[in-house]
């Protein structure tokens, strides 16, 4: 069967697509069905008995697969590569979990994961998996205040840490932060694990903190704990609007059914195969396809710690790649980018010989046309930009490599995946004609794996998704679906900006800019204007060797956007910077520029990767007159 008729096998009889979905899973207790019309928004497989550590681990050990890899651990910054077999894995999560149950562990207890991109990381969210415990990765190295409201809000009776993260050059302290954490929150954890690094051994608190080693001596371990279908598998915080972080829940069952079909349909990976996710664990991309989904599809992951560029150069993908050769395999667009950047004529590619490379992969924010054609160019292979978000788990929209590759438009993530009725609606939620920008949504109910409600926070989930569109989740970005059900991702709904009463998508023309030949990054925000209401504004990264005066290139991308996109857009303020704020996992902070330019007051964004570069947007646009011109 192809696209097609898979997606409308499911549209025909969406119960008995995912029952037959869940036949891919080792079940204690089959469901009886799978789809239960309970709690907020639904539930899926909701009286089933399973466990996700048995389904990731144990089952392919007892399918004889036990000295297959498991996880291989590349890290350029100590130099090291390491592999983990099914069989060391499962003696490993099954340690750590009886050292956890021994110090009162139980299923429904959370634990917090505060870690860098180390094999322990995964180990430590299989081990609570494991017990049925509910796990809330925190991002490694995030800051003290950010991971004390994490912990008041999941009341965690053990917090998982490590000694230290590194960076490029430096190390990042994590046990003086997960200190100031405890000391600042309300609720204290009952105890610590910190797994000694040797680039840093941490102080211990003495009655709290165990050392990793020293905690699993000698101990019992243990065996797999089965939970219901609709038992919180984890809890992952995303940002909020308000500014107060939003704790997404992961229902056990449906994360299972969902991840294991979706990694041999959409990314063409079955046993035995190799994939990696570029990513960190304290993403949702890293909880999917690092950690759980290769795995349950008894596949090899790879675990990086290092960067896209400078650990030691814009190759090391590449490097990688070739050396595990890796089948299927995971980036954001501003990892290429940035490689790109550094690398404008794909010389480090050619010293690599990716022949297992089956196809690239790109989620995470919008892919830009002028990125992917240069990895189409350069790599030879299929990149296929997918679109999903921390709520839904697993991609909406995608192009099913597993099931038949469609024919790719650049720019557009391709069509909705089973599971997923997107739709696009107006103000007032009625469907729009095909081509007109709107408001992206689902038809209710959502898939497995999806979201069922926030931790604690039902009412808060019904305000933040299902009240605007009442039947309909709202994913909070724009964009529309052209003739051929292409659905196309513009901007996060509040991206898309109003010029004297014409909706204009800062995407579409970030996506003129990126195609100027010396623009190598770009970003564009809406500014107050008194007469229009909002104009566009440009900040351009210049690629690497560019000597131009910086006038002429603003100049150029002035013409380009009124070439095409037209005068409506009313584009003429740009400004070269030589590097834009972004989150850690590469969105890129355009709320917060915005807020810049208009003079606004703004709350440190919790998930920034470099604090400094706000002073460096502010002078930026200080040289050019704002926010004094705006106001």
């Amino acid at each position: 069967m192809g696209y097609k008729e898979v997606y409308s096998a499911w549209q025909a009889d969406p119960e008995g697509f995912w029952m037959d979905a869940a036949k891919g899973i080792d079940w204690v207790q089959s469901p009886s069905k799978a789809y239960f019309e309970q709690g907020p928004a639904g539930e899926w497989f909701a009286d089933a008995m399973v466990n996700t550590c048995f389904n990731a681990v144990d089952r392919h050990v007892l399918a004889g697969r036990g000295d297959q890899i498991a996880i291989m651990h590349e890290s350029p910054i100590t130099h090291s590569t390491k592999g983990i077999t099914y069989k060391e894995l499962q003696a490993r999560v099954s340690s750590l979990a009886g050292a956890l149950r021994m110090r009162g562990v139980e299923k429904g207890d959370r634990v917090i994961i505060y870690m860098p991109m180390i094999p322990e990381a995964l180990e430590a969210m299989l081990a609570c998996a494991r017990l049925g415990a509910i796990h809330s990765v925190v991002f490694g190295g995030f800051a003290a205040h950010e991971l004390a409201v994490r912990i008041d809000d999941c009341t965690p009776k053990a917090i998982i840490a490590a000694s230290c993260g590194l960076e490029p050059g430096r190390v990042v302290h994590y046990k003086p932060l997960l200190d100031a954490a405890i000391e600042q929150a309300s609720h204290k954890p009952e105890f610590c694990v910190v797994f000694q690094r040797e680039q840093e051994v941490a102080k211990l608190v003495e009655g709290r903190d165990f050392s990793w080693h020293g905690f699993q001596y000698g101990v019992k371990p243990a065996e797999c704990v089965p939970v219901e279908g609709n038992h919180p598998a984890y809890i992952l915080y995303t940002s909020g609007t308000t500014g107060a972080p939003k704790g997404v829940v992961r229902p056990t069952a449906g994360h299972l059914v969902a991840l294991n079909w979706s990694m041999k349909a959409i990314y063409n990976i079955e046993a035995g195969d190799r994939f990696w996710a570029a990513s960190d664990v304290g993403w949702v991309v890293g909880h999917s396809y690092i950690c759980y989904a290769p795995l349950l599809a008894g596949a090899t992951t790879v675990v990086f710690e290092g960067k896209p560029v400078g650990t030691p150069h814009p190759g090391v993908f590449w490097r990688i790649i070739q050396n595990h050769r890796i089948k299927s395999f995971f980036t954001a667009p501003t990892a290429l980018r940035a490689i790109r950047r550094e690398d404008p004529n794909g010389e480090y590619i050619k010293r690599y010989k990716l022949h297992e490379m089956q196809a690239l992969f790109l989620a995470g924010e919008r892919a830009d046309p002028e990125t992917v054609k240069w990895a189409q160019e350069h790599l030879g292979v299929p990149v296929i930009d997918h679109w999903w978000q921390t709520e839904t788990g697993w991609a909406i929209a995608g192009n099913p490599l597993g099931i038949e590759l469609l024919p790719v438009k650049v720019g557009s993530p391709t069509k909705p995946m089973p599971g997923y009725d997107v739709q696009v609606l107006d103000e007032g939620g009625h469907p729009v004609a095909p081509g007109t920008l709107g408001a992206i949504a689902i038809k209710l109910p959502l898939p497995p794996g999806t979201l069922p409600t926030l931790w604690n926070a039902d009412d808060r989930f019904k305000k933040s998704y299902l009240s605007h569109f009442p039947g309909y989740y709202e994913t909070g970005d724009a964009g529309y679906i052209d003739e051929d059900g292409y659905v196309y991702i513009m901007a996060r709904t509040d991206d898309v900006i109003n010029v004297a009463g014409h909706r204009l998508s800062t995407g579409a023309m970030e996506e003129v800019l990126a195609s100027h030949k010396d623009v190598a990054e770009c970003a564009v925000i809406g500014v107050a204007d008194e007469l229009k209401g909002q104009l566009p504004m440009g900040f351009l990264c210049l690629t690497k060797g560019c000597t131009r005066p910086h006038a002429e290139v603003i100049k150029e991308c002035v013409r380009l956007v009124r070439d095409q996109i037209g005068p409506v857009a009313a584009f003429k303020l740009a400004v070269v910077v030589d590097r834009l704020p972004k989150t850690r996992s590469g969105k890129i902070l355009r709320g917060t520029m915005a807020k810049i330019a208009d003079g606004l007051e703004y709350k440190m964004p919790a998930t920034i990767d470099d604090p400094a570069i706000l002073d460096e947007i502010s002078a930026a646009l200080t040289a050019i007159g704002y926010p004094e011109k705006a106001a």
